[in-house]
């Protein structure tokens, strides 16, 4: 299954349909259990006589497949939180329930995660697709900083306080709202960022450049 957001420790990543999903063999790990034993709690789930619905399951445990150390392909899931809670059901003591809980903390951090990659992907495309290829491992703050540090720059607000302003409901694209003028210099300083996040690591750097870019394009009109 292909990942927008990679693995992280837990084996717990975002799918390109924006869902938080966690890969079985980590769960198998994670639980000291062999992951036959884990696919074997799934295959009950699946089975048509378990009581959950097939659109539950279709949707909750995605099958796919990895080499084994003999070259040799082996089945695994992509589970989501639901389908981990479900599966969970049947683990357990103190240190399954350690691990569950840990489990429901990452999740709700990876979906909060993918709301703010969703977000920024909304409004700056470009600049969010380079963030991905720049960090091998990219955190929210990567793109919710670039994408805040232009909107005060140009609207001299961040997207979120451009909502309450204006009473738009969150979640909703910030742009129907914007003037032209504003939208053609968010989407200059956005291409102009590209390149800034090459050559200065340094947030300030790349405001103080983006800040001048600003001021020299609205004086030369």
């Amino acid at each position: 299954m292909k990942e927008l957001i990679p693995k992280d420790q837990y084996g717990i990543f975002a799918d390109t349909h924006d869902t938080a999903r966690v890969d079985s063999l980590y769960v198998s790990e994670f639980f000291d259990k062999k992951h036959k034993t884990v696919l074997r709690n799934i295959d009950a789930i699946l089975s048509p006589d378990s009581g959950f619905s097939a659109e539950f399951d279709r949707h909750n445990f995605v099958p796919t497949t990895y080499t084994d150390q003999w070259n040799r392909k082996q089945r695994r899931y992509a589970i989501t939180r639901d389908g981990f809670t479900a599966l969970g059901m049947g683990f357990t003591g103190k240190k399954a329930a350690h691990f569950k809980e840990l489990y429901i903390r990452r999740f709700n951090e990876m979906e909060k995660f993918i709301q703010t990659l969703v977000s920024a992907r909304q409004e700056f495309p470009l600049l969010t697709e380079n963030i991905k290829l720049l960090h091998e491992n990219p955190k929210p703050y990567h793109f919710s900083n670039e994408c805040n540090m232009l909107n005060r720059i140009v609207l001299g607000m961040t997207a979120k306080q451009f909502r309450i302003a204006n009473g738009i409901e969150k979640g909703i694209s910030i742009r129907p709202y914007l003037s032209k003028d504003q939208i053609d210099m968010l989407e200059t300083l956005q291409k102009v960022d590209v390149g800034l996040l090459v050559a200065f690591s340094n947030y300030e750097d790349r405001k103080r450049h983006l800040e001048w870019y600003k001021t020299k394009l609205e004086g030369d009109r």
